[in-house]
């Protein structure tokens, strides 16, 4: 199972993911880190084709490991998939491997979000040196809303997600 973890920046995504993966067992894709891996500082450009190309090593790897193990749930982070054709693209990959997914949507209140981004910008804890509140007022203007809609589009405290009985298929 692929689950994307959608959201503004500040909103939770990557704390969910280390706990959901820890729960379940699952493996988290993080789309910051890969980058941080894969290019020195002087060739990170935080761009539309730098993280489209991230994210094409994340559905990679995520192919690598569902050979493995076509039963791990794999948590892909560190992208808000703001724009439709950054989760169509994750779905068109399920369906080439025949994967399951869900999109898990993380929301907070904008003052928290706001926080968060700053405290991580003073304390310098996050890969991703543009995750800033700025980045979060252009990303929340540029929103696209996902066309797609299921039964799983209920409203639910991570705690309840992350204290839930693992998923089974």
């Amino acid at each position: 199972m692929i689950v994307i973890l959608a959201g503004l920046p500040g909103t939770g995504k990557s704390a969910l993911a280390r706990a959901l993966a820890q729960r379940l067992p699952g493996a988290v894709l993080d789309k910051d880190v890969i980058r941080a891996a894969l290019f020195q500082p002087a060739y990170v450009e935080y761009s539309l084709a730098q993280d489209d190309f991230c994210q094409e090593i994340m559905l990679k790897t995520a192919a690598y490991l569902l050979a493995m193990d076509a039963q791990l749930p794999i948590l892909l982070d560190g992208r808000t998939f703001s724009r439709r054709y950054q989760r169509e693209r994750v779905v068109e990959f399920c369906r080439q491997v025949g994967a399951v997914w869900s999109t898990l949507e993380c929301v907070c209140a904008e003052e928290t979000a706001l926080r968060r981004l700053t405290e991580a910008v003073v304390r310098n804890t996050h890969p991703a040196h543009n995750r800033t509140p700025e980045l979060y007022r252009q990303m929340r203007e540029g929103w696209e809303p996902s066309a797609v809609l299921n039964s799983s589009s209920i409203p639910m405290p991570a705690e309840t997600l992350v204290s839930s009985r693992p998923c089974t298929t």
